[in-house]
């Protein structure tokens, strides 16, 4: 099992940035590939962005491509999602999501452990 808590979401100004993190405990986190989904107010779960532990491979949706950058430090648990050039449509619950396949999924099915949530709210 992996237990994953998100944090750092918040209200930011459209041209903005955010850093959000997910802690991982449990089951050895440097195996997992890690990903960060968002879900707005009825929208489906989109994906975001994902990394792979051992080449450090990194995707992302393009609607994010050039603004985000997700990022892990094992020796911490830790994943992150850099934010910039935030834009109202941004606005939505950020989650983190554990996959321990070795491909870098864009489908929400495929992960296996999720985090509660952290709300991001990006104001015009």
């Amino acid at each position: 099992q992996v237990q994953l808590v998100e944090s750092g979401g918040g209200l930011v100004q459209a041209g903005g940035s955010l850093r959000v993190s997910c802690a991982a405990s449990g089951r050895t986190f440097s195996s997992y590939v890690m990903a960060w989904f968002r879900q707005a107010p009825g929208k489906e779960r989109e994906f975001v962005a994902a990394i792979r532990r051992g080449d450090g491979s990194t995707r992302y949706a393009d609607s994010v491509k050039g603004r985000f950058t997700i990022s892990r430090d094992n020796a911490k648990n830790t994943v992150y999602l850099q934010m910039n050039s935030l834009k109202p449509e941004d606005t939505a619950v950020y989650y983190c999501a554990a996959d321990n396949s070795l491909g870098l999924n864009t489908i929400a099915t495929m992960y296996d452990y999720w985090g509660q949530g952290t709300q991001v709210t990006v104001s015009s």
